[in-house]
């Protein structure tokens, strides 16, 4: 068997799949905010179906019960990066349509999504959700709001 039959018979292949074509796009893109910060694939061992809740993303992080963290729309997570403004020189129009198409490939490969916000001022943002294969993955962040 080859590595390339092998890698197609194995069961988390679907999971490589989302972080492989995710990190495709990741080089050189940058979430805006009062710092602009990169983007990171995640995964994550919670596997139902049902969303996760603010309790269960503490005990994936390993948060202490004093960090902050809250769950907010996608929207909130897509808006600022991919709607485009009048005054956009060529720089933001293709950062915003990488973005897009970001979108696009976590709306297609993932069910289930949610968005986390961890912290106050220097927040980690996890964008998670369902692949077909019920592990989830998703894309991490940190936004600095002040």
């Amino acid at each position: 068997m080859t590595h390339e039959e092998s890698k197609s018979s194995n069961p988390t292949s679907e999971k490589k799949l989302f972080t492989e074509k995710a990190n495709l796009l990741l080089p050189d893109l940058l979430y805006p905010s009062e710092s602009d910060e990169p983007l990171e694939t995640v995964t994550c061992y919670l596997k139902q179906p049902e969303p996760l809740t603010v309790s269960q993303i503490k005990d994936w992080l390993m948060i202490p019960p004093e960090i902050y963290v809250e769950e907010v729309p996608e929207a909130d997570f897509w808006e600022p990066v991919v709607s485009e403004q009048d005054w956009y020189g060529d720089d933001e129009k293709a950062r915003t349509a990488k973005f897009q198409e970001l979108q696009k490939l976590v709306e297609a490969d993932l069910s289930v999504r949610q968005v986390f916000r961890v912290g106050d001022s220097e927040i980690d943002v996890y964008l998670l959700g369902l692949q077909a294969d019920e592990g989830r993955a998703g894309l991490k962040t940190k936004i600095v709001q002040t």
